[in-house]
């Protein structure tokens, strides 16, 4: 069961969410696709067990071949590629390496070189594998690494997958949550955590995954989060409260349901309702 995490923006209890339903499991597999900065493992603390670069495949020109017709400079839509003076200029930093460019090239000028644009670390910590996902600075886009966090793991059939997602609606998140069981939107009690909730929750919808809401640092006064949840007919998971003991334990990297019953039982239940949920999905579509 692959269960994806995500929300509108960073700070909103995510990765406390990822990391707790995660450690709550029997046994489980983290995997932070969080890749522009990934703190998962600041929890976990794992023992590395392995590490593997991610590369993408960028074109270079050969000069005595390049006749500067320029069909794959008209051919790239992201204008990764200019004639300058008499030569075929590549700018990496905005290459999609769909590898259009050698298709159209008429000469067969053009081949292409390895980039590594970041790297994939697996390790252990207890009863969770965890998978960590590192995008070298300036990178464009990460997409590629969060398929080779993902694509390994799509055999894995007795462990629950809980997949921390980036914050935001942008491309590396939909390559995230593409073939996950359910979605978990975390929202924040405020108008912009409103805000925030329903751009993930356009998302999903988009995607026709299933999906509830954690509102996380529920306060004893009105949630506007809540509301917004009600008036849409959106299945609210669970309300964490707002706890500092809590919020002392994460601010420290420390793995509430290893230091605290309370909140053991707390994302025991969570991650039982999703599953529950997970169930029904599956029975009412068959």
């Amino acid at each position: 069961m692959r269960i994806a995490v995500l929300s509108g923006k960073g700070g909103t209890g995510k990765t406390l969410i990822s990391v707790n339903l995660a450690a709550a499991a029997k046994t489980s597999i983290y995997i932070d696709c969080d890749i522009e900065e990934p703190n998962g493992h600041l929890f976990f603390n794992p023992e590395i067990l392995a590490e593997e670069s991610v590369s993408v495949k960028i074109p270079q020109a050969d000069p005595e071949l390049c006749i500067g017709c320029r069909k794959c400079v008209d051919f790239c839509r992201y204008n990764a590629l200019a004639y300058v003076k008499d030569n075929l200029v590549v700018f990496d930093d905005i290459c999609h390496s769909c590898g259009g460019c050698n298709l159209v090239c008429p000469e067969k000028a053009l081949t292409e070189k390895e980039k590594v644009i970041g790297k994939v670390q697996k390790g252990i910590s207890g009863n969770v594998d965890t998978y960590t996902g590192i995008m070298n600075i300036g990178e464009s886009s990460g997409i590629p690494i969060i398929k080779k966090l993902l694509f390994d793991k799509k055999t894995e059939t007795n462990k629950h997958i809980i997949i921390d997602c980036p914050p935001g609606s942008a491309c590396i998140v939909m390559e995230s949550i593409k073939d996950t069981d359910y979605c978990m939107l975390v929202a924040e009690p405020t108008l912009f955590g409103v805000h925030n909730l329903n751009i993930v929750y356009e998302l999903v919808k988009l995607f026709n995954k299933p999906f509830g809401v954690v509102l996380n640092k529920c306060l004893d006064i009105e949630n506007p989060a809540e509301n917004f949840c009600i008036e849409n007919n959106i299945k609210i998971l669970t309300k964490i409260p707002f706890d500092t003991d809590l919020g002392k334990l994460n601010s420290q990297a420390k793995i509430a349901v290893r230091k605290n019953k309370k909140y053991r039982e707390l994302f025991s239940a969570l991650l039982n309702k999703v599953i529950k949920e997970v169930l029904n999905e599956a029975t009412s579509c068959s």
